[in-house]
């Protein structure tokens, strides 16, 4: 006898229903790094001070549910590829673009300085990838990832920190530490080029970084 079709329906909204609580926490991680990128955008229309403190306050906020979310996994034992891929999507946001989009809104926003900021973003997306269909190889028995090839992309959060001092400071704009230079007629704050340094640690295969 044949077997019928089975006509139920998948429910709207069935995908958020079938999170983990980890994977709840990678989101809040992701959202708090949208969230900082929104309030350097609102700093660009109206200039007070308080929106650039948030939208740096929020990358540690960020970092604090990046750690948050592998804790709560593996105590759960709802570690998953699904989970794996979600923090990598949410990192790139709250670690990548967001420490980008910090850095413009502060001044680094000659053309010099976008290409620095473009690369920047794009090896912590390599460094993301790379982890992701590497992770099982650098894995003991345990299945433990014992290092990272190259710095982790929550490393941006130093960079972060050397925002806000200057932004504390008042050394934005063309006053950036080392100020601006003009190069073939293209503007550039020399200071960008921590985040070119932090990109290029990021996609080193040479350079191990024990996984604590």
């Amino acid at each position: 006898m044949a077997k019928t079709k089975s006509s139920k329906r998948p429910a709207h909204f069935s995908m958020l229903r079938s999170y983990q609580t980890a994977d709840l926490i990678t989101l809040a991680n992701g959202a708090a790094g949208m969230a900082a990128i929104l309030s350097m955008m609102s700093y660009l229309q109206t200039p007070e001070n308080w929106r650039v403190y948030l939208a740096l306050s929020l990358i540690p906020v960020a970092f604090i549910f990046d750690v948050l979310d592998g804790k709560v996994a593996r105590r759960q034992h709802q570690n998953s590829v699904f989970g794996q891929e979600l923090d990598s999507l949410a990192d790139i946001v709250s670690f990548g673009v967001a420490p980008a989009a910090l850095a413009y809104g502060l001044g680094m926003h000659g053309a010099l300085d976008v290409v620095i900021l473009m690369f920047f973003v794009s090896c912590g997306i390599s460094r993301l990838a790379r982890y992701n269909v590497t992770a099982a190889q650098l894995a003991d028995a345990g299945g433990k990832v014992r290092y990272f090839e190259g710095t982790p992309i929550p490393s941006s959060l130093i960079l972060v920190i050397l925002l806000a001092l200057c932004f504390y400071l008042g050394r934005i704009g063309n006053d950036l530490p080392f100020g601006v230079v003009e190069i073939a007629s293209l503007e550039w704050h020399p200071s960008s080029v921590m985040f070119f340094i932090n990109g290029c640690t990021m996609i080193s295969k040479t350079l191990k970084i024990p996984k604590l």
